[in-house]
Formats: structure tokens, C-alpha cells, sequence
């Protein structure tokens, strides 16, 4: 068995503080089902080469500018966007499993 080992400042600095953190609980995990959508394409649309690709698709859609078909422009972008949302909710997911074998390991605290 591993064990992690915490060690509380005794004193009214710990008291104090508690009232304010009451869990110990580790989260590294940068998404929740409600917000991947929105901040994995506000991250991907940070980045210029995505940039490029929506306003090539932006500029397709006028009559006058149209070099290819509206749906072959859209098809490097998303399949780019795609490839990028699959390996963040995996990574994302990963983290997720670490953290919940990290908070739930049994802990022993020292008390002086």
C-alpha cells in the first residue's frame, strides 16, 4: 500500500486556514462535460493555423471569392478541430483518472 503522509501546521494558522480550504482534494483536470466544447474551441481558435483555415472558409462562402465547394474548404478545419477535441478529452480524461486514484488513497496524518 502507498501512503501519502500530511503534515498540518498546528496552531490557529491551520484552524483559520480550514475554515477557508475544507477539502484536500486534487484536480488537475482542465475541462467538465459542460465547458469542453466551448474552452477547447476558444484554445483551438487561439492558434493562427486555425485562424487561417476559418477565414479560407469565411471567405468561401461569397459567391465572388469561391475557389472550391463550401464543404471541401470546412473539411481541413474540422478534421483538424476533431483530431484536437479527441486528444484534449483523452488527455483530460487521463488526468481525471489520476486524480481520483490520488484523492482516494489513504492518508495518514501526523498530529502533534
Amino acid at each position: 500500500n502507498k501512503w501519502r503522509i500530511v503534515l498540518p501546521d498546528n496552531g490557529r494558522q491551520w484552524k483559520q486556514a480550514s475554515t477557508f480550504y475544507s477539502g484536500n482534494r486534487i484536480q488537475t483536470t482542465k475541462y467538465t462535460w459542460l465547458t469542453f466544447l466551448p474552452q477547447n474551441l476558444f484554445g483551438q481558435f487561439h492558434r493562427l493555423g486555425n485562424l487561417y483555415f476559418f477565414f479560407l472558409v469565411v471567405l468561401n462562402w461569397f459567391p465572388q471569392m469561391e475557389v472550391f465547394r463550401r464543404e471541401i474548404t470546412m473539411l481541413p478545419l474540422v478534421v483538424v478541430l476533431l483530431a484536437s477535441m479527441i486528444k484534449d478529452a483523452v488527455e483530460d480524461y487521463r488526468k481525471y483518472q489520476y486524480d481520483k486514484t490520488i484523492n482516494f488513497t489513504k492518508t495518514r496524518v501526523y498530529n502533534k
